[in-house]
């Protein structure tokens, strides 16, 4: 479970391929503080950390979560937003995070405003994802209140430090992303499909 408070950026350093999975090597300010079978959110996808060597550990992906988000774009040298799960009894500044990615979606434009940022993405709507006004949206592992919402996009307001510390200042129209949707409003659109 996460919070969608990023802590760090993490540095793809090498990328091995082992029958349909990857393992992903990444430098991180974070790694002197990981230890084996942690789970960490990479852009919102939650890996298992299986090494650690100095200032860099290695996670796996399988085949499910290469088809199901961005990482099969990733490499050496991408910056990788990074949160360890949280902590019970610890303060939730986010919103509730599962390190799930629903899909994959892409950027459709980012607007300067005066200081802040408004980044507005299209996704697939044949999975059904839904987004509302004010809801919460997870976009590559960051928590982010949802503006403009539509049938298959929405929008969201950057303040300057979320811009600096996480790796939407790299973001261009057609880039890539991980999202995962609010789950309170996941299950209450299924509880309505299956009534």
């Amino acid at each position: 479970m996460f919070t969608g408070i990023i802590e760090d950026f993490g540095t793809i350093t090498k990328l091995e391929k082992e029958n349909e999975n990857v393992h992903l090597s990444l430098e991180s300010s974070i790694t002197s503080e990981l230890k084996i079978d942690q789970s960490v959110a990479h852009n919102g996808v939650c890996l298992t950390v299986v090494k650690i060597d100095g200032n860099q550990y290695t996670v796996t992906a399988i085949k499910e979560t290469l088809d199901k988000t961005n990482l099969s774009t990733w490499e050496v040298g991408t910056k990788v937003n990074l949160e360890r799960a949280m902590k019970l009894g610890a303060r939730l500044d986010g919103h509730i995070v599962q390190g799930h990615v629903d899909q994959v979606g892409q950027c459709t434009e980012v607007k300067e405003e005066g200081g802040s940022w408004v980044f507005s993405f299209e996704y697939d709507p044949a999975q059904k994802n839904i987004t509302i006004e004010k809801g919460s949206i997870t976009i590559n592992g960051t928590s982010l209140t949802v503006v403009n919402s539509g049938i298959n996009t929405f929008s969201v307001a950057i303040i300057p430090y979320t811009y600096e510390h996480t790796n939407f200042h790299t973001f261009k129209k057609g880039t890539m992303v991980n999202l995962e949707f609010d789950v309170v409003g996941k299950y209450i659109t299924k509880m309505q499909q299956i009534r």
